[in-house]
């Protein structure tokens, strides 16, 4: 039996690899943790950018290197990311990709993808945020009418 397209057992051992990096993300253990992600990478099927395993595989190493604090790693996974399925469009992706380029200097770019996430997600997805990217944001957009800020 096949799981979104994959086979149930490596789609099980997928998800297992994956659960064991997130645990070890929350630890800041950031190595043993990719070494879990880019195992569970490698389990996909060629060519892995049709897999939407692979979506989220690399939205997990992007957010661990953005968490790492190692901002140009976090851009190209999560750049990757967003040409696999469901990438485009993906609220938080978009938020990762604005906060690493704002991070890097790069404000125009910063400004169409924390829109994007604004978009696609609302107030809700900066919450747990750094303040400084919805006070960017709130910069370069303009509220609804009748609303003093986003």
């Amino acid at each position: 039996m096949e799981r979104h397209g994959l086979d149930e057992a490596v789609h099980a051992r997928i998800q297992d690899l994956c659960a064991k990096g997130d645990a070890l993300v929350q630890r800041k253990q950031f190595e043993q943790a990719f070494g879990h992600y880019r195992d569970a990478l490698n389990l996909v099927p060629q060519p892995a950018e049709e897999w939407e395993a692979t979506t989220w595989i690399l939205t997990a190493i992007g957010d661990l290197y953005f968490l790492a604090k190692m901002i140009p790693n976090a851009l190209k996974a999560f750049k990757d990311a967003v040409h696999c399925p469901g990438g485009l469009g993906n609220p938080f992706i978009h938020l990762r990709l604005g906060q690493c380029y704002l991070d890097m200097g790069q404000e125009g770019l910063a400004a169409d993808e924390l829109t994007r996430a604004y978009m696609g997600a609302g107030r809700e997805i900066f919450k747990a945020q750094d303040p400084k990217y919805i006070s960017f944001l709130e910069t370069r957009i303009k509220p609804p009418v009748g609303q003093t800020g986003l």
